[in-house]
């Protein structure tokens, strides 16, 4: 089982490294760069023109090594790897037709935020019909800590499922902001849904979040500061579907809380700088929002942001982690 789930990182790993070395001068060549917000940093002014849609390579990477490793256990009719990783696809998809739209217009800004949420909330309910359908769905809603579990009505449950996964997707968009951000922290989120799927004996899972982990340290190659390379909304809403769906197909959705915690803590930040905006006529609560250009702002380096985010991330989920075992 182990030496299964390596094969899968060792795969993902190698092939998402040969694709960027052939995807990034493809990029170039569509002249796929990066608008840059004007009211950013001055600073990452000089990023303007690097290429998006970079997330193309840990996708496919992971998807390849996915369907090569999971394809004795689809012959078995086991298909819950899959899904879950159609599932993401969905929401790459999204951001890839988003990300055309800027690079054809030259500007920051592609699908509206209406679009954007109507297709993300027809996939979260197209992903949870599914998985109730196939049974890997339950309205037992598990608490983390305290190993209790709490059944939901199912009308209420979806609801918030759709919500929870909505929100999830963006949050992670959120946090791609900086070089090798989003990358670093979805990396560690990734190796907790491998370590726990492994403990609880659920192979199936255990092979996309494995695989998403190696296709994330090759793409660290190219997006670690400076960056060769974007993710763009391509990899970001990519990256969140599969947050979001490895919660829901291990059926402890609470879990994403203590998990996701910088993806919360990016998002509230922009709740909050636009309510006290409002609240107060113009003055900001926040230098800038979200929480990274912050603290850019007040003198963290990206190299500094990205190791204390990870490193936040991996305490949370290595309490996560103790926090489900009552589950097993």
């Amino acid at each position: 089982m182990t030496t299964q789930v390596l094969a899968v990182v060792a795969i993902s790993f190698v092939l998402t490294l040969v694709i960027g070395k052939f995807l990034i001068p493809e990029l170039h060549k569509l002249k796929a760069g990066q608008e840059i917000r004007a009211d950013g940093p001055t600073w990452h002014a000089g990023k303007a023109g690097t290429p998006t849609m970079g997330g193309i390579m840990f996708i496919l990477g992971a998807g390849v090594a996915v369907f090569a490793m999971g394809w004795s256990m689809m012959l078995a009719g086991e298909f819950t790897h899959l899904y879950v990783y159609l599932f993401a696809l969905v929401f790459g998809l999204i951001g890839f037709v988003d990300d055309y739209r800027k690079v054809r217009q030259h500007q920051n800004e592609g699908l509206t935020a209406r679009q954007k949420f109507l297709l993300q909330l027809l996939a979260a309910v197209v992903f949870l019909c599914l998985m109730r359908y196939e049974g890997l769905l339950t309205n037992r809603l598990f608490i983390p800590f305290v190993s209790a579990t709490v059944e939901v009505n199912w009308i209420v449950y979806l609801v918030f499922a759709a919500f929870v996964i909505v929100g999830c997707v963006n949050a992670v968009n959120l946090t791609d902001g900086i070089d090798g951000l989003a990358c670093s922290v979805t990396f560690v989120v990734m190796v907790f849904f491998t370590v726990t799927s492994l403990t609880w004996g659920v192979l199936d899972l255990a092979l996309f979040p494995a695989a998403l982990a190696g296709g994330l340290a090759a793409f660290f190659v190219y997006n670690h500061h400076p960056a060769k390379t974007f993710m763009g909304d391509t990899g970001s809403l990519f990256l969140g579907g599969a947050v979001a769906a490895m919660g829901f197909a291990l059926d402890m959705p609470l879990i994403l809380i203590p998990v996701g915690i910088i993806y919360i803590a990016e998002t509230l930040s922009d709740i909050i700088q636009v309510t006290y905006f409002k609240a107060t006529h113009g003055k900001r609560f926040f230098k800038m929002a979200p929480l990274h250009h912050h603290l850019e702002l007040s003198g963290w380096s990206e190299a500094k942001l990205v190791t204390v985010f990870s490193a936040i991330t991996l305490v949370c989920c290595l309490l996560a982690y103790f926090a489900v075992r009552g589950r097993w």
